[in-house]
Order: structure tokens, then C-alpha cells, then sequence
């Protein structure tokens, strides 16, 4: 099946309009296409404004009915673990952590390398790995917190990370971290996605999450689905070649996928 469940129009911060992104899933031969659009945060331009909900719900259902028998069109949120939670049903949800909070106060997980510099000091006296292990504690709650049946860009403090140029992923703090986030989420029945988002905006090579996270959800029997994490037409199933095969190096042999009987396994992309 060639699906996308994590994808962003103009509602948030993406470029395209959801029909246009449904336009160009069926040029690429696409089966169906989630839209996730940011949970609104107040103060922050990403995400939708409360008062635009509606019309997204509106818009994505009749365009499942617009396309119906042409594209399976789901409609899901990512739900940041700050916002509040949504009143109405959604087809899935993305629990993700794009900001800590501290009395009142954000600090941006990926906004930029001078952002995630400036708050390591203001916030974390100059310890990225303190950044880091803060970020994995919410991690760990987010589905506790959503509701969510995916785990967004897993180590998404890794952004801007390529090469360890901010921090050293090799570190025992760091790695302790982060599978303290795995061992907490392994009895959440939730899913993991390989994300390459950051790959195709310029800031990684390789997708999240990391190659040794991804080995030891499989351990923990985390089941996984490939996403994009699209914010144009042009990256609705960018680099999922490569995802499969972080997949199967890893150890999986199939992904996930949501159909009208809910979340199902089936082959990797690249074997579709």
C-alpha cells in the first residue's frame, strides 16, 4: 500500500492545500493519504488556530467523500503534547514534542541550531545532555498524554544534530535517555514512524529515528509506519526507499498501515 499519514497543508505550516495534496498522492499512484495538521498551541505560528479547526474537519471529510473510490483520505492531528486534547474524533492521532515547558516559558526542540544553543544555556547551564534527557521524559508521556496511536520524529532533538555537532548521540546519558523513552512507551500500544522529513528539508541524511533506537523498538516490539512528514506536494513519499531499508536493516519486515478496519501490517514501501 503507498500511504502517507504525515502530512501538513496550508490550515498549519504547509505549503500546499489539501486538495492539491490529493491531487498530486494521485499523480504519484498513491492508495491513500492522512492529513495531520498541527493541534493549535497558542503563540505559535505552526500550528492551526483554534478557530480554523472546524473548517480543516470539514474540508479533509468532504474531500474523503470528493475522492472516495480514488484515494482512502483519513482524517488525524499531530497532537502536541502541550496542546489541549481535541473534542471530536479523529481517524489517528501523532503524538509528538516540538517544545519543553518551565513556568509559563517554551523552549523550541527544533526550531534552530541558535535556539536549541540559547536554551540549552538560559535553561540547561550550558548541558545539551540535560537539553536531551528532558526532552526523552516527555517523549516517554506523550502517548499517555495524546491519546496517540503514532510517536512522531522520535529523536527529533536530533535536527540539527548531523554529525554530533551539537551533542554526542554516543553518550551514555543520551542513550539512556532515549531508551528510557522506548521502555515506557512499549506498553502503550503505539507505533513508531520513520520519519524523513528532516531529510528532505536539508537538515539530516538519514531519517529518525537513529539506527540503534530503531533496533532495540524492534526488541521491545514497537511496530512501525513510514512517513514523510510532507509540508509540500513535491515530498508526499520522499526518500521512503531509504526508510524501508533503515527498516529491514533494523530488523522489521513490515510496516504499518491504516485502512477502514483500522491499523493493519503490510510490506515495506519499496516492496509495494
Amino acid at each position: 500500500m503507498r500511504q502517507n499519514l504525515h502530512t501538513h497543508t496550508t490550515f498549519c505550516d504547509g505549503k500546499n492545500t489539501a486538495e492539491e495534496m490529493i491531487l498530486a498522492a494521485l499523480e504519484q499512484g498513491m492508495d491513500s493519504l492522512g492529513f495531520s495538521g498541527h493541534s493549535p498551541l497558542a503563540g505559535e505560528c505552526w500550528a492551526m488556530e483554534v478557530a480554523n479547526v472546524p473548517r480543516y474537519r470539514r474540508q479533509i471529510l468532504a474531500l474523503r467523500e470528493q475522492y472516495a473510490g480514488r484515494l482512502d483520505v483519513f482524517l488525524g492531528l499531530e497532537q502536541d503534547i502541550l496542546s489541549p486534547l481535541p473534542e471530536e474524533p479523529y481517524d489517528y492521532l501523532i503524538g509528538s514534542v516540538h517544545m519543553l515547558e518551565r513556568e509559563g516559558e517554551r523552549l523550541s526542540v527544533d526550531e534552530s541550531p541558535e535556539t536549541f544553543r540559547r536554551g540549552t544555556e538560559q535553561w540547561f547551564g550550558g548541558d545539551p545532555l540535560a537539553f536531551a534527557e528532558a526532552y526523552y521524559r516527555q517523549v516517554g508521556r506523550v502517548a499517555e498524554k495524546t491519546g496517540c496511536q503514532i510517536v512522531g520524529h522520535f529523536d527529533l532533538i536530533c535536527k540539527f544534530n548531523e554529525g554530533n555537532c551539537l551533542f554526542d548521540t554516543g553518550h551514555p546519558r543520551y542513550r539512556a535517555a532515549a531508551l528510557g523513552a522506548l521502555e515506557r512507551l512499549k506498553g502503550q500500544k503505539v507505533m513508531l514512524e520513520i520519519n524523513t522529513g528532516a531529510i528532505s528539508r536539508g537538515y539530516r541524511t538519514a531519517p529518525y529515528p537513529e539506527t540503534w533506537i530503531l533496533k532495540r523498538a524492534r526488541e521491545l516490539g514497537l511496530p512501525i509506519c513510514i512517513t514523510s512528514d510532507a509540508h509540500s506536494v513535491r515530498h508526499l513519499r520522499y526518500a521512503f526507499d531509504q526508510a524501508a531499508a533503515l527498516a529491514r536493516s533494523c530488523g522489521y519486515q513490515e510496516a504499518m498501515y491504516l485502512t477502514s478496519a483500522g491499523f493493519l501490517p503490510g510490506p515495506l514501501p519499496d516492496e509495494v
